[in-house]
């Protein structure tokens, strides 16, 4: 099921007001968020357009939670965080999606609000170890986007 009113759905200029696709994995599209004030956030959203997670069956359950913990480790690896914060809120938006938000005792705050995700290192280092992530998937269940 597709809700033409969800941003994870239908994707362009609606995704396009706070976020930029970086790829998609077996089981979850990958955001990165462009307000970076945490430098390296993303956000994970599941590829069925479910409210909840007791939504999926165990195993699709299990297959989301390995994209985010992919993902996790791909941030570990690109910025080396003290630690990643997990939030799953669906306040606004009623597709399930995680925010993956590295933390940092150095108190790293980008000095201005939404920036540009094209104009920064983040994106570039997020989609290249997220690619280098996807070898280790089946090149059946793994599609990585390249128009962006």
């Amino acid at each position: 099921m597709t809700d033409q009113n969800c941003a994870y759905c239908m994707e362009g200029d609606l995704v396009a007001q706070f976020g930029i696709k970086i790829c998609e994995l077996p089981s979850s599209k990958v955001y990165l968020f462009k307000e970076q004030s945490h430098k390296g956030r993303v956000i994970v959203a599941h590829k069925k357009h479910v409210s909840e997670i007791v939504e999926l069956t165990a195993e699709e359950r299990a297959a989301y939670m390995e994209d985010i913990n992919h993902v996790a480790e791909a941030l570990h690896k690109a910025f080396h965080p003290q630690k990643i914060n997990y939030g799953a809120y669906g306040d606004t938006g009623h597709h399930l999606h995680f925010h993956l938000v590295p933390k940092y005792t150095d108190g790293y705050a980008v000095s201005y609000t939404h920036l540009r995700a094209h104009e920064t290192d983040s994106y570039l280092v997020c989609r290249l170890l997220l690619e280098k992530k996807k070898n280790n998937i089946p090149k059946s269940k793994a599609k990585t986007i390249a128009n962006n």
